[in-house]
């Protein structure tokens, strides 16, 4: 709940987490109301965020469920983590398909330089950016790429979010 998923988010199974990757994408859940309809409102689904892993229970069946496209309420968000040579970049509240295929940063005093995925929504640089604006250009599973010109300013400091005002 702290990371602004809200209350509808889900463990992925190892088919569909994907070593992390397919951390912030959107499944639309549906229940069978002809299984169970105590538990069901016919006709309704909820679409989750993953946020998480949950390990294998070989004694259930597997179809890899239904990946459905994230409607998200404002914009992308970057949490700018790390140390002086080091930052790890949290990306979260991804609309479309809701996971990153690729993402690169530029700071006002460099040119564009790819990012290598740390683990999960988290993007990690081995560049000196401090006291530099940063930009960011993310292409999405999907093939949908946007550029994040300037969301983080130069007085910018680890462990601070900043919200754009570009979506997916």
């Amino acid at each position: 709940y702290s990371t602004k998923y809200g209350t509808r988010t889900a463990a992925l199974s190892t088919a569909l987490f994907n070593d992390g990757a397919s951390c912030g994408e959107c499944y639309k859940i549906i229940c069978d109301y002809k299984t169970d309809p105590r538990w069901c409102i016919k006709g309704r689904s909820i679409t989750i965020t993953a946020t998480n892993f949950c390990p294998p229970n070989f004694a259930q069946a597997n179809d890899n469920g239904g990946w459905v496209p994230c409607k998200k309420h404002g914009g992308v968000r970057f949490q700018v983590n790390g140390r002086d040579y080091f930052e790890l970049v949290t990306i979260t509240n991804v609309a479309g398909a809701g996971s990153i295929r690729s993402v690169s940063i530029k700071g006002s005093k460099t040119g564009w330089l790819p990012m290598s995925r740390n683990w999960g929504a988290n993007w990690q640089s081995n560049s000196y950016l401090n006291g530099q604006t940063m930009s960011f250009q993310i292409t999405t599973t999907d093939g949908e790429m946007r550029t994040f010109n300037n969301i983080v300013p130069a007085n910018w400091g680890f462990g601070q979010t900043f919200s754009s005002r570009v979506q997916f």
